[in-house]
């Protein structure tokens, strides 16, 4: 099947790269930070979902699940990991060419960045392929709800995150008024990354619309 998938892809123009393992699939999205990534579920160091996963913490690439899998809550879990579509094996060549096509249509449409699998500023470095924070060389240890919080700044550096955007990313859409949520946790991740907590010059607030994370 995976000959089958490189075949297509490569008459009708497309370049593939492979792995055979989930170590080295994520190796590949960092190192060459593909236009799409094909993702089988069963995997012989891990599941595919947990790939996945890692992928979304830095990256808005277009994911597709191909497996032979058809169970609806295996499905359900490949997509809310944040895989953008799942087909079953076998597949319609022409179903899956139409499919890759609109999604990569819809990327562009948004015009996004390639995200970076890194983010340095001053002496603060975020390595969120190995989900690593550090300050001056030193690593500093984050909450899962923290380093979450501070992933999607980093996903929007430079830019104004709104308390809306923050608390639906972190916490989920039913904590969308819980906006005293942010100044909590922003005063904890102040506390462990800035030099000066009460002078911020990392996370930054933008006075009754959210925070940003400085980019210089």
């Amino acid at each position: 099947m995976r000959g089958l998938l490189r075949s297509v892809l490569r008459a009708n123009g497309f370049r593939t790269l492979e792995a055979d393992t989930l170590r080295d699939g994520l190796e590949i999205a960092v190192n060459a930070l593909p236009h799409l990534i094909f993702v089988d579920l069963g995997l012989p160091d891990g599941d595919g979902v947990d790939l996945i996963r890692r992928v979304r913490e830095w990256s808005s690439v277009p994911i597709f699940v191909l497996s032979g899998r058809d169970r609806l809550h295996e499905k359900v879990a490949g997509l809310n990991a944040g895989a953008d579509d799942y087909l079953t094996k076998p597949f319609i060549p022409d179903e899956l060419l139409a499919r890759v096509r609109a999604a990569l249509r819809r990327m562009a449409a948004r015009d996004w960045p390639v995200a970076a699998a890194s983010f340095e500023t001053g002496d603060l470095r975020i390595d969120l392929i190995r989900r690593l924070v550090t300050v001056r060389g030193r690593r500093i240890y984050l909450t899962p709800t923290e380093y979450r919080l501070l992933v999607v700044l980093t996903q929007q550096a430079g830019c104004v995150v709104t308390h809306e955007r923050l608390l639906s990313e972190v916490w989920g859409p039913s904590k969308a008024d819980f906006i005293h949520y942010t100044h909590i946790y922003m005063t904890h991740l102040r506390r462990k990354l800035e030099p000066d907590p009460m002078n911020p010059v990392y996370l930054l607030t933008e006075t009754g619309i959210g925070y940003r994370l400085s980019s210089r």
